[in-house]
């Protein structure tokens, strides 16, 4: 549509309609686990049954809030450990592979962006079902042939990591190319033509360049690393991850604890959120 020509009322009226009902589609399910974090029933749904802090600060025996739940604490800990290390080996790996498929042209290299964005293709249960496979016939190859144990290829919380690092790199390294679109390559040109070694101009102008992207990357490898589901439930060992556990808690049953915690992350997420971009417009300003 072309924003300069004429629209009818119907229209207008029409298209605010819309935009309000997927709004609401969008929002109405977290306003309402919002609310119900607060609800006083022992179910963790309609009816409301009054107001209460029960489903965070109670300790027990007939409730136990989230402040107080030893298993979801665990469980939280565990994924920020995990987004912590996915993180860091994505931001790490993708940077370097949005330098490389910035360059010039070199052999395979479409055959190789292929293979980069297969993981992004692949649905993430064939993907984990796959890794898992990978490890356990990796891992019996070696016991069986060198009597080796390798621990990291069983399942548990290194297991996760390389899985959930194997698709959500390819996610750091299009954000960074993305960026790395826009860089003008003669700046490099001139610092190097005014003294400075290779190693500067990717620190002090590269990287100062892209950094931006690479904290945005970065966010956004955290925040699919810490709420992803499908890839980790076949490579989670003992120790389950947050998603994990919730899933395991609905499927048996469970109490508004879960909305608790539900209710401190969309407002984690979103103080995090409006900080970024506090500081973002700050940055321009």
């Amino acid at each position: 549509m072309i924003r300069s020509l004429p629209v009818s009322a119907s229209y207008s009226v029409g298209f605010k309609i819309y935009i309000g009902l997927f709004f609401f589609f969008l929002f109405a399910p977290l306003l309402v686990t919002c609310v119900l974090a607060f609800n006083d029933s022992m179910f963790p749904a309609l009816p409301w049954k009054g107001f209460s802090l029960d489903w965070f600060v109670a300790d027990g025996p007939e409730r136990i809030g989230i402040f107080h739940d030893q298993i979801n604490l665990a469980s939280i800990w565990v994924s920020v450990k995990t987004a912590f290390f996915v993180t860091i080996l994505s931001t790490v790996v993708g940077t370097c592979g949005a330098f490389l498929f910035e360059q010039e042209e070199f052999r395979f290299k479409q055959f190789l962006y292929f293979l980069m964005l297969a993981p992004l293709v692949i649905p993430g249960v064939i993907l984990g079902i796959s890794i898992l496979l990978f490890s356990n016939t990796l891992g019996l190859f070696f016991e069986n042939r060198f009597n080796l144990d390798i621990g990291l290829l069983r399942p548990g919380f290194w297991l996760v990591v390389f899985g959930q690092f194997s698709f959500i790199t390819t996610l750091v390294t299009l954000i960074v190319s993305a960026r790395l679109k826009k860089f003008d390559y003669t700046l490099e040109e001139a610092a190097l033509n005014l003294g400075a070694n290779r190693f500067q101009v990717i620190v002090f102008i590269t990287l100062r360049f892209l950094k931006p992207a690479i904290v945005g990357a970065m966010a956004v490898a955290f925040l699919m690393s810490f709420e992803n589901f499908n890839t980790t439930l076949f490579l989670v060992g003992s120790d389950a991850t947050l998603p994990i556990n919730l899933y395991l808690q609905v499927r048996d049953g469970s109490t508004p604890v879960i909305n608790a915690i539900s209710f401190l992350l969309i407002i984690g997420t979103s103080t995090l959120a409006l900080v970024n971009l506090f500081v973002q417009k700050n940055k321009s300003d």
